[in-house]
């Protein structure tokens, strides 16, 4: 590719990335751009997961709809290399079957399972932000006998990747805003370039009445929304390499963090800003591990950075603990979810928690309504 495909590659992922849509049409469109920057076997295997886990929460693999069982069986249990938890906690964030093997893929199970369906070299990306969360991993394939992935189109995915996870995560916002499982679930907000507001759904109101110096029943919206609609309208005007998220963080009046973000879109000839508002929710995992296995609120970091593959010395390290402590917690936390090594550990919340809602997605896609992200809804923890 020359450095005028490249930057014009950018381009089109900066600008398709900052205007909000749902996960599916995000990942049909960016599928459509990479196509011929980075040629590949077939379709890509989209991937949405949950930044507090590692775990994933859907897929998008244009012709395969429902993601093989024993596939997943494979990447929760089986020893195999490769794994998407792998390159998620990787120092680059982008791997090759081949480098995995040291060249050798025939030496992965894999690679085997790949051939069956065509495809020779695999190729996997983290979709993580700027902020360091990972929202999803981007698969792509290659057939027998093609060039092997080179540095110029890892240097081109890894430059869009955080673009592609920041989409994503918007992406999850409005399908929960659109279609609520959760009593506080976001809000959207749509406002034209003269500061009115054009519409809102229902969760948003309530949203706005919480954020400080706003007036909605005297038409004036509260500072934070009108700089974040300021920020998202005159992101377009930016070169692609320095446009930044529109988004804020602000402290309702009822202590709460609300976390506010902005997107651009043009329908007309003036454009509007595309507002989400959410709560800063904490972790989604750390609330489930104590209430479905009753597990202490030290339990619960630990079991968090375990399914992030953290190595005993790293936890310790990470808690502040020694490495004898971190050991007599995982007996403990083992003994309570009822499984006796990691690997086990990772299985089991998994299918769990994280496999419904896979599978619910799987079935959502079909239907064509929004994807959602994190673990199974709050009230089915309990007795899992």
């Amino acid at each position: 590719m020359t450095m005028d495909g490249y930057a014009r590659t950018i381009e089109r992922i900066s600008k398709l990335t900052a205007e909000p849509s749902d996960l599916v049409t995000l990942w049909r469109e960016s599928t459509e751009i990479l196509k011929s920057a980075v040629p590949h076997f077939w379709t890509p295997c989209w991937f949405s997961m949950d930044p507090a886990s590692l775990l994933i929460t859907s897929h998008y693999h244009d012709g395969l709809p429902e993601f093989p069982p024993a596939w997943l069986a494979e990447e929760y249990y089986g020893n195999d290399v490769h794994k998407l938890v792998d390159i998620a906690t990787s120092e680059t964030g982008i791997s090759t079957l081949y480098e995995a093997t040291g060249g050798n893929p025939s030496s992965s199970a894999k690679w085997h399972t790949n051939m069956s369906m065509g495809g020779d070299q695999e190729l996997l990306l983290r979709l993580r932000t700027r902020g360091g969360e990972v929202w999803g991993m981007l698969g792509l394939y290659r057939a027998p006998g093609s060039p092997t992935f080179d540095s110029r189109e890892k240097n081109l995915l890894s430059t869009v990747a955080p673009r592609l996870a920041e989409a994503a995560r918007r992406a999850l916002l409005l399908g929960e805003a659109a279609d609520p499982e959760w009593s506080d679930a976001p809000g959207v907000l749509i406002i034209d370039h003269k500061w009115d507001l054009v519409s809102a759904t229902p969760n948003a109101g309530h949203w706005l009445e919480e954020l400080p110096d706003g007036n909605t029943a005297a038409g004036r919206l509260p500072s934070a929304v009108q700089s974040v609609a300021a920020r998202a309208l005159t992101s377009a005007e930016q070169p692609a390499e320095q446009r930044q998220v529109a988004m804020a963080r602000v402290r309702s009046r009822s202590g709460r963090w609300l976390i506010l973000h902005g997107a651009r879109i043009q329908p007309g000839s003036h454009p509007l800003a595309t507002l989400i508002i959410e709560p800063a929710h904490p972790s989604t995992i750390a609330p489930l591990l104590l209430s479905a296995y009753g597990l202490t609120e030290r339990e619960g970091e630990i079991t968090q950075l375990v399914i992030k593959c953290f190595s005993t010395a790293q936890i310790a390290q990470a808690l502040f603990i020694s490495p004898y402590t971190v050991q007599q917690h995982l007996k403990s936390v083992f003994d309570k979810v009822g499984v006796s090594s990691r690997r086990d550990l990772l299985g089991r919340l998994f299918y769990a928690h994280y496999e419904p809602r896979f599978r619910d997605n799987e079935r959502r896609t079909l239907r064509s309504l929004p994807l959602r992200g994190g673990p199974t809804a709050q009230q089915h923890f309990a007795g899992s």
